[in-house]
């Protein structure tokens, strides 16, 4: 996304999740629940996507045990997160770049939230073999995006309500709108189906649905054993 290189979107990155992600701040209290079903107090968890740091801060806030590898390919993005974890970034080791750049771990969990949506259907495959591979088996893997059935008129209602919600949170209408047409018809939306799909084709078990929130779903599946 060419937003993340541009220092003023950067910085004012922090605002906009929270007025167009239903229920952030929840989202990311189950993810790491969910992960910390698997993971020991010192356990060591990847976050693909990390950029920002919002879900970093709140795993690190919750488990003071844990430590973290921060995978993101923007580099002002990476610099973001590091300013927003504050102290608790020394728990955390930064990369620059994609998931082939992480560390081959075992992991004892793994993270990407509000990334996959930005990928095609054979990166976010790729993606998602990687992130297995990574991890020690059984390991949680927790995600959430965009995702929407493929049928025109549902697709267009779906995305107005997020469009609806951005603009009740305070996000001008007509920005929210603009928004809403641009993830439509830029980003490679998959149906909860085929999202579903890869996860197993990717070799995790069958994937757990834990958040529905207008246009998003997030789900949690396991590296199988």
């Amino acid at each position: 996304m060419s937003s993340f290189h541009d220092a003023t979107a950067v910085a004012r990155y922090a605002q906009g999740p929270v007025r167009q992600v239903p229920g952030l701040h929840a989202l990311h209290r189950m993810a790491h629940l969910l992960l910390a079903e698997h993971a020991p107090d010192d356990g060591r968890i990847l976050v693909l996507g990390a950029g920002g740091g919002l879900e970093l801060r709140a795993f690190a806030n919750a488990r003071p045990g844990w430590r973290f590898v921060g995978v993101d390919p923007y580099a002002p993005m990476l610099a973001l997160a590091e300013n927003t974890l504050g102290p608790l970034a020394s728990r955390v080791e930064f990369i620059h770049g994609e998931i082939d750049a992480a560390p081959a771990g075992p992991f004892d969990g793994a993270t990407c939230l509000l990334t996959l949506h930005f990928l095609t259907l054979e990166e976010r495959l790729h993606a998602l073999r990687q992130l297995r591979e990574r991890l020690k088996p059984g390991a949680p893997l927790v995600v959430a995006h965009h995702s929407i059935a493929q049928e025109p008129e549902e697709r267009t209602r779906w995305l107005g309500r997020y469009a609806s919600f951005a603009a009740a949170s305070g996000v001008a209408y007509a920005d929210a709108r603009r928004a809403a047409e641009g993830i439509g018809r830029r980003l490679p939306l998959l149906s909860p189906a085929q999202e579903e799909s890869l996860l197993e084709r990717a070799g995790f078990t069958p994937p757990e649905l834990f958040y529905a929130a207008f246009t998003f779903r997030g789900w949690v599946a396991r590296r199988e054993t």
